[in-house]
């Protein structure tokens, strides 16, 4: 009895309960996490594994410990040095620049990789015949302490100018530690570089080196000053050639290094900087004829049938001298002419007729001249995207005014007007966008440069003449190839219109401008040229239309597949 009085008062104290003395009801378990150990009975960590743990602290915490201390003391004075010599610098990694293709993917202007420490790719271009067409560009440039003054290339001219936000990569950056003599200890790469878009343009590079290489050797074996060509799709505006003679070196301009050579393109008379294509201003001379007859034809002022009598010389009265005669000639005595065989023939008195009048024939008069003129842009920017375009001079009474000191305006300029002399200029690519506008039927296009460019394709105008009109023009190209002044262009592998024309330059009229403009296939027409032949001598001239025939011979042969 006493036993158990103690057992039990024991049991009070005690507040530990006996496994034995619970008495569990299976009906009213708890839900335990049996996962997360719930339900079990914990036991205690015991003392050796907290002791080992505690040694192995203590034996990491030695070993940093002792380096330390071995890099404070026994090195501290070695690596203090390093420190103040050292430098962290911020190195430019130069993005490479977009790549200028052809329409065939042949590189015209690509990189060339550093070969030195600054790390500066290079840019290289295909030569010769696309220096004025590419341009060049300026390289990024230290200033006398080292540093990047210009971090970017900069396009100066060509294509490198009018799409250097396009060619232009992202420049990355990288963290190099230096010691005092230029040893580096460590590198990190900051911002990887992006390269520039590629630009893949209309132009065939085979037709265009061809063709400058055309003109160059003409113009060298015939004394002329310089020349220039393009060839441009009538459909679409794309120009698939557009070139100048002289010309200079692109890689030469962009170093910047060569000062002779530099030096002898800005004295070079036949001035090398300028880009005759797109910025040569020239007198047309007969290349004008055929937008003359149209106008003649659309406004009813002659019967394109109707033959005019060329004896080789017109003559009229001077207003104030009756007794004295002006007198203009024709090249050569065309005998009796309609309209196709004026332009086929280039029939200069035929024309004097149509554009200024003589006796009973009337004539469109200088203002319809300089209003037909203007139709086909002869007088504006062509919009071609290349920086530095010049637009035409189309002669009239209010520029005489401004630019012969208030001489009055006679009916002997307006007879030089009809035939593209007197004040008037074109420039190359004005041509050929207008004689594109011809061969298509009147859709004055924008030439461009980038393949597949919609939004240039878009930029067009209609001259809104009868197609009938067109056709009679036509006729008259086609009859000056197979009969006329452009004969030499009469080949067996296509048929060609054309027109050419001898424009008189100089003071003393001892030089000439030689020109052919035409298109091709002349019952499908495609493709639209334009060649100029700047300079030359008045006499015994071999002209542009020798070097279109020597270019047609050689794609009959390269790329036949623009004939078709």
């Amino acid at each position: 009895m006493a036993w158990r009085i103690f057992k039990k008062n024991n049991r009070r104290g005690n507040t530990f309960v006996e496994p034995d003395e619970i008495f569990l009801d299976s009906k009213n378990l708890e839900n335990f996490d049996r996962q997360q150990f719930e339900g079990r009975i914990e036991k205690t960590i015991p003392k050796n594994t907290i002791f080992a743990l505690g040694i192995l602290f203590l034996f990491f915490v030695g070993i940093f410990g002792a380096r330390l201390v071995y890099l404070q003391i026994g090195k501290g004075e070695v690596y203090f040095d390093r420190s103040q010599n050292n430098v962290l610098e911020k190195i430019i990694i130069f993005a490479d620049r977009g790549i200028i293709y052809d329409r065939n993917k042949q590189e015209l202007a690509w990189n060339k990789k550093a070969d030195d420490l600054s790390a500066v790719p290079t840019r290289a271009y295909i030569s010769p015949g696309f220096s004025h067409l590419l341009g060049y560009v300026s390289y990024p440039t230290k200033d006398n302490r080292g540093f990047y003054w210009q971090g970017e290339f900069q396009g100066l001219d060509g294509l490198e100018k009018q799409y250097d936000d396009i060619l232009t990569g992202e420049n990355g950056a990288k963290i190099i530690e230096t010691d005092a003599r230029g040893k580096a200890y460590s590198e990190n790469i900051v911002n990887a570089p992006k390269q520039g878009t590629d630009v893949v343009t209309s132009i065939d590079a085979g037709i265009q080196k061809e063709l400058f290489t055309l003109i160059k050797d003409h113009a060298d074996n015939n004394t002329f000053s310089g020349g220039a060509g393009i060839m441009m799709d009538l459909q679409n505006g794309e120009v698939i050639a557009s070139t100048s003679f002289p010309e200079y070196n692109s890689e030469v301009l962009s170093l910047g290094e060569d000062k002779a050579a530099i030096q002898g393109y800005l004295t070079d008379k036949r001035k090398a900087f300028l880009e005759r294509d797109i910025s040569g201003l020239y007198t047309p001379g007969s290349i004008v004829k055929p937008f003359f007859a149209l106008a003649a034809l659309a406004e009813g002022v002659i019967d394109p049938y109707k033959e005019i009598l060329s004896t080789g010389s017109i003559s009229i009265p001077n207003p104030y001298f009756p007794e004295q005669k002006s007198v203009f000639k024709d090249w050569r005595v065309n005998g009796w002419t309609n309209m196709m065989e004026a332009i086929a023939v280039s029939s200069d008195i035929y024309f004097y007729e149509i554009g200024g009048g003589f006796e009973g024939q009337k004539g469109l008069g200088i203002k319809k001249l300089e209003e037909y003129a203007k139709l086909f842009g002869l007088d504006e920017k062509a919009g071609i995207d290349r920086p530095d375009e010049k637009s035409g001079t189309i002669p009239s009474p209010e520029w005489k005014l401004a630019n012969f000191d208030g001489d009055p305006w006679r009916l002997g300029d307006t007879y030089h007007t009809a035939i593209g002399q007197y004040g008037f200029q074109v420039t190359p690519l004005e041509m050929v966008r207008a004689i594109g506008a011809v061969g298509n039927g009147g859709t004055l296009l924008t030439p461009h440069l980038v393949l597949n460019d919609t939004e240039k394709e878009k930029l067009v105008r209609e001259i809104g003449l009868s197609l009938e009109y067109f056709d009679l023009v036509h006729k008259g190209m086609r009859d000056a190839v197979t009969y006329g002044t452009a004969v030499s262009l009469n080949v067996p592998y296509v048929e060609t219109a054309a027109k050419t024309g001898t424009a008189q330059v100089g003071i003393s009229k001892n030089k000439v401008n030689s020109w052919i403009v035409g298109f091709f296939p002349y019952k499908n027409p495609k493709y639209a040229f334009t060649i100029m032949m700047e300079g030359g001598p008045s006499s015994g001239t071999v002209g542009a239309s020798s070097i279109m025939r020597q270019l047609l011979d050689w794609m009959s042969v390269n790329t036949p597949s623009y004939f078709e």
